[in-house]
């Protein structure tokens, strides 16, 4: 997808690729290193997933535009990256003359939402359905980062050097984690990460 997504920028006259990012943390650091205009993000991210990845970015770049590429079509994933700070949000399976749309309305300070998606968007709203388990309602952002790398297999130690916390408040937030969802189990907790999107198999 990377690949292919640099191949296909770079081919256009108006837009430069210059830089990319596997996981959220590298994002971050290449963002406040080189200020980019816009930058391309997935929602599932390895180490700092793309919706606590965009809430920093934007945080610390407040004019820096944000467009999530995304394999997630649930309107969830689009309203939390929305929150978080993002412009845009595609499906993966996007033309890519609509994402070069895309890049194009929110250089104009437009926001951009696929078509495939405002059907979804306008049924929330009717319902106005709101999911008071979602791990976005329960758990605080540092929850979320430490449910994320405890379910892509990290140790506490290796938590706690990511995090830049000590062992034992990773400790603390995990005992949070658990007494908030009522999930004892790494499995289960696994499981619940990548139902919420917080990671994917």
């Amino acid at each position: 997808m990377l690949d292919g997504l640099r191949s296909l920028l770079g081919g256009e006259s108006r837009i430069e690729v210059i830089a990319e990012a596997l996981d959220g943390y590298t994002a971050l650091e290449l963002v406040s290193e080189l200020s980019p205009d816009v930058v391309i993000i997935e929602v599932a991210l390895p180490m700092l997933n793309g919706i606590e990845a965009t809430r920093q970015i934007f945080s610390q770049n407040p004019g820096v535009k944000i467009l999530a590429l995304s394999m997630y079509s649930d309107i969830k994933y689009a309203a939390e990256m929305f929150k978080a700070g993002a412009v845009g949000y595609l499906p993966k399976d996007c033309s890519y003359k609509e994402l070069i749309f895309a890049i194009k309305s929110i250089l104009s300070n437009k926001i951009y939402l696929s078509p495939n998606l405002v059907g979804a968007v306008v049924k929330d709203i009717i319902v106005s359905k709101k999911d008071p388990n979602s791990v976005f309602s329960v758990l605080t952002p540092k929850e979320r980062q430490v449910l994320q790398l405890m379910a892509e297999g990290k140790t506490r130690n290796q938590i706690a050097e990511a995090l830049f916390i000590s062992e034992r408040t990773v400790e603390t937030h995990h005992r949070n984690i658990t007494k908030k969802l009522g999930i004892n189990s790494i499995a289960e907790l696994t499981k619940y990460a990548i139902r919420e999107g917080l990671t994917n198999l």
